[in-house]
């Protein structure tokens, strides 16, 4: 059989339906715990073999920063290195998902990198593999090579476990088309607790995430608070979404995307139309079940 010429997937948005700030650990870097969901949102990565090196074409209305440091880019790199083959190949980035929004855009397209390129290769690496290559790309990219649609993550986001799906859910994303860098809230956080990020001992019981019930009696984000008070939009958002029904209503990450889960298609519909009158950017989506599949061709 021929070697294919190119493959293509889909690289969902998330959503985390909780996240607590714990301890800052030796590394430097703040412990995290939150519940990672993937939704039909969604850019799409294709990669084609081609002339000597790697060549990114982006299309859609969404800033993806210089190549060099955009992470499909390194993505490539990083698979290539490992493989021990010089590069020759052509990214192609259709992007939907709003950047610096909390939703992970650039952390999935990096992961479907990782991804399509095995695909385009015949699967010389393993899911531990692509894991490892994904842990140095950044703190959420593991989740989209983990290959579920639902993960509880502690730490940077390379510490995973994977969960049963929850049953879909039609689901609402706001964006007010600006942000507050993950630093600053941070920073904002640890004045808040009077200069440190004192450790939470409370234990989380794994059967409370098979239910939509139970993760909404613990979807809260630890960043909501501070993001809230420099982007009033939050509230507005958060309010609007409750208002129209929305089982859980709350920021994605660090901000500073709002999302509802509705229970079902009608009233998102409903939800939806009113949200567009409120100056801020909207989307119908819906989370997901399973990890998009690869096509090759």
């Amino acid at each position: 059989m021929p070697a294919p010429d190119f493959a293509e997937v889909l690289a969902p948005a998330k959503v985390n339906l909780f996240l607590r700030i714990l301890a800052r650990e030796e590394s430097g870097y703040h412990g995290l715990e939150t519940l990672f969901c993937a939704l039909s949102l969604a850019d799409s990565v294709r990669v084609q073999r081609g002339a000597p090196g790697i060549r990114l074409h982006v299309d859609g209305a969404v800033d993806t920063g210089p190549p060099e440091r955009n992470l499909c880019v390194r993505a490539t790199e990083r698979f290539y290195a490992a493989l021990r083959e010089s590069p020759a190949v052509d990214v192609h980035l259709a992007k939907r998902v709003p950047s610096a929004a909390g939703m992970g855009g650039g952390s999935s397209d990096g992961a479907a990198t990782l991804r399509a390129l095995n695909a385009l290769h015949g699967e010389p690496f393993d899911r531990a593999a692509l894991l490892r290559m994904a842990i140095a790309l950044g703190s959420d990219v593991p989740f989209f090579v983990c290959g579920s649609a639902l993960a509880l993550a502690w730490s940077r986001g390379e510490r995973l476990l994977t969960l049963p799906p929850l049953p879909p859910r039609p689901v609402i994303v706001a964006h007010p088309g600006v942000a507050m860098p993950t630093p600053e809230a941070f920073r904002r956080i640890a004045e808040r607790r009077g200069g440190g990020y004192a450790p939470d001992a409370r234990a989380l019981d794994l059967d409370r995430l098979r239910d939509w019930d139970s993760v909404a009696a613990l979807a809260e984000n630890d960043f909501e608070a501070v993001v809230a008070e420099e982007i009033p939009f939050i509230d507005l958002a958060k309010s609007a979404l409750r208002q129209g029904g929305a089982r859980i209503a709350m920021m994605s990450g660090s901000g500073s995307s709002v999302f509802g889960v509705f229970d079902d298609a009608d009233a998102r519909d409903q939800a939806l139309e009113r949200m567009r009158g409120l100056r801020m950017k909207v989307w119908a989506a819906d989370t997901l079940d399973a990890e998009p599949s690869v096509r090759i061709g």
